[in-house]
């Protein structure tokens, strides 16, 4: 059986490895030290909501880079977005031209606002970029463990190189598409987080269904045009990467970005909530990099503008929520610099 390389213990990272050890691959997964390690492996993978689980018997979990990337098929990096370069930098030199190389976080780099397959381009081996794809879809890591059911994507370049991901990751629960559209696909998994704070807020303020929907679809329309004005198909955002996910992180109490949301609307800071949380909440970042973005190209996003100044200008998200509400508002599918849906304000009217 081939052998898969996991980097981070992460919910995702290990929730990967041991999924992929039940399957009968052989697993490294890379611990950051070697009591890290030793904790999980005698603990047991450990997530709010479910008991512990059993490490299976062909998962490794090590410190040694060496140990863990020998006779590797392929490499998964589950680590947050803003760690990745330096982790990367850690591994590449045991990346080989036939292993393939995939990104499971969902986040932008703050600073160069990169993708993390953009991330990843830039630090290894030219020689290995056709082999980078990246992994995104509804995958709340604790349902994943349990053996819910569930479907992902793994997009490349390369065709090939996406179907050979597929059929590692493909188990008896996990259901594995391909794609193509790169940018899409890392985009609709990044941005949604963004919206995803907001739902939470929703929730938090007790405005309701009504409100919640509103506010997921047009955050999804504002994550759309961003996606296709940097490069992205507009119909990956209606997939399992885009509407997929959105939903996904916007409904559940399993979701980070959500429990961030709910929490900042009960007055609490973000750091005080970072602090209490198991893991790390990639839309505070991922609004920054949007925001920013959003700014350099004129781009009308209302709905990041407000999450942004909730999370670094101290703005309460209920006066968030009522300048939202007051806003002007147009077309449902226009806004400026939106291509996307630019030939509705051309259309000629009888």
């Amino acid at each position: 059986m081939p052998r898969v390389s996991i980097v981070g213990t992460t919910s995702w990272g290990t929730t990967l490895g041991i999924i992929l050890a039940r399957k009968g691959l052989k697993v490294g997964l890379l611990a950051r030290t070697e009591k890290e390690a030793g904790e999980i492996k005698s603990s047991g993978a450990k997530t709010n909501g479910f008991p512990p689980v059993e490490i299976p018997g062909g998962l490794s979990i090590t410190d040694d880079p060496r140990e863990v990337f020998a006779d590797s098929k392929a490499v998964i990096l589950a680590v947050p977005s803003q760690t990745m370069r330096q982790n990367i930098r850690v591994i590449k030199p045991f990346l080989t031209k036939s292993m393939l190389i995939a990104s499971a976080a969902k986040g932008l780099e703050i600073g160069t606002k990169r993708r993390m397959s953009q991330v990843i381009s830039e630090e290894i081996d030219p020689h290995y970029r056709r082999n980078v794809c990246v992994l995104s879809g509804p995958n709340l890591a604790r349902e994943v463990l349990k053996g819910l059911p569930a479907a992902t994507i793994a997009a490349a370049d390369d065709p090939d190189v996406s179907r050979i991901m597929q059929r590692l990751l493909t188990t008896s629960n996990l259901c594995v598409f391909t794609h193509t559209d790169v940018i899409g696909v890392e985009l609709g998994g990044a941005l949604k987080n963004i919206i995803a704070l907001g739902a939470g807020m929703t929730d938090g303020l007790g405005y309701g269904d009504n409100a919640k929907a509103a506010f997921m679809t047009r955050g999804l329309t504002e994550v759309s045009a961003l996606g296709v004005a940097l490069g992205a198909n507009p119909l990956t955002f209606s997939g399992l990467a885009g509407l997929g996910d959105l939903i996904a992180t916007c409904s559940s109490t399993l979701s980070r970005n959500h429990y961030m949301g709910v929490e900042l609307a009960k007055g609490r800071s973000v750091d005080e909530i970072s602090k209490s949380m198991d893991g790390v909440a990639e839309g505070i970042s991922t609004t920054k990099v949007a925001w920013e973005l959003a700014r350099e190209m004129g781009l009308e996003m209302p709905i990041t503008e407000k999450i942004y100044r909730v999370l670094y200008d101290g703005f309460g998200p209920r006066e968030a929520a009522a300048q939202l509400m007051s806003a002007q508002v147009n077309h449902e599918l226009t806004g400026r610099k939106w291509k996307l849906f630019s030939f509705l304000t051309r259309r000629k009217r009888p």
